[in-house]
């Protein structure tokens, strides 16, 4: 199949600066609190760097919890502090690139934990490295998922993530299904990664500012497909083009090495 969206990227060299990552473990976990992802990151990213964990992705869903990276504030929370109590919402400052998201049942996140200084990303502070190539790649990944599932997907240029057009009376609107914020530690590992909303409860997109860009839309695939895959079934076609686009021979895994828990 060919992607024109690929198109869209015009500097190839930094589509092609991140060589192929030879192995992968994939592990699907289901459901798991926010800060129990977060710690199991950071051990699997040391692990991952000590050359002791191959390199890995974790796929899985959040109860509801917005999550505010490095570019955001508490300013783009809408709800009240009675609100977010009330609907269980927890709410965390993180280490991520980007501003406000919203993770809950019925998204699909994923957190890839790569080598990417061993895999081709230098630069003379590698903290301030440009990453841009890594999260190409991962936009690419889950356009080409949605495009799998018949929904037309794309990038848009200046903005990270991936958008489609949502239908409206005259003329097709550019909405958000992908969010991406990443972070590459000072070991070259990353941490964070990208949301994909499959079937979420879209009313908690009401309480923020998504991304912190004003008029930002979101939408979610079962919006497209009736009847939708379930978030584990997406999960399984993510890992298969994670796989593709990466060049890495990943390993399906349901439960986590001994030694680690969650």
């Amino acid at each position: 199949m060919i992607y024109p969206e690929l198109t869209f990227i015009k500097n190839k060299e930094v589509w092609n600066k991140m060589e192929t990552i030879s192995s992968c473990l994939i592990y699907w976990l289901g459901e798991v609190e926010y800060q129990q992802a977060w710690d199991l990151q950071n051990l699997l990213a040391e692990q991952i760097a000590a050359g002791k964990q191959p390199p890995s992705l974790l796929l899985l869903e959040h109860p509801h919890t917005y999550t505010i990276g490095r570019r955001g504030g508490r300013e783009h929370i809408l709800w009240s502090e009675e609100e977010i109590k009330r609907r269980g919402i927890a709410v965390f400052e993180v280490d991520r690139g980007g501003d406000i998201t919203y993770h809950g049942p019925g998204q699909l996140v994923g957190y890839p934990l790569l080598p990417l200084a061993s895999a081709g990303w230098q630069g003379e502070r590698l903290p301030q490295a440009d990453f841009v190539g890594y999260v190409r790649k991962l936009e690419e990944v889950l356009i080409r998922t949605l495009v799998y599932y018949g929904i037309e997907a794309y990038r848009r240029e200046g903005l990270t993530g991936v958008w489609v057009n949502k239908p409206a009376e005259e003329v097709s609107l550019p909405v958000k299904i992908s969010s991406i914020g990443v972070k590459v530690d000072a070991k070259g590992v990353s941490r964070h990664g990208f949301a994909l909303n499959v079937q979420p409860e879209m009313v908690y997109w009401q309480g923020i500012i998504p991304c912190g860009l004003d008029g930002v839309q979101m939408t979610a695939m079962a919006e497209w497909l009736s009847p939708c895959p379930s978030v584990q079934q997406v999960a399984q076609e993510v890992s298969r083009y994670f796989e593709s686009v990466f060049g890495c021979a990943a390993e399906w895994q349901t439960a986590l090495p001994a030694g680690l828990h969650r």
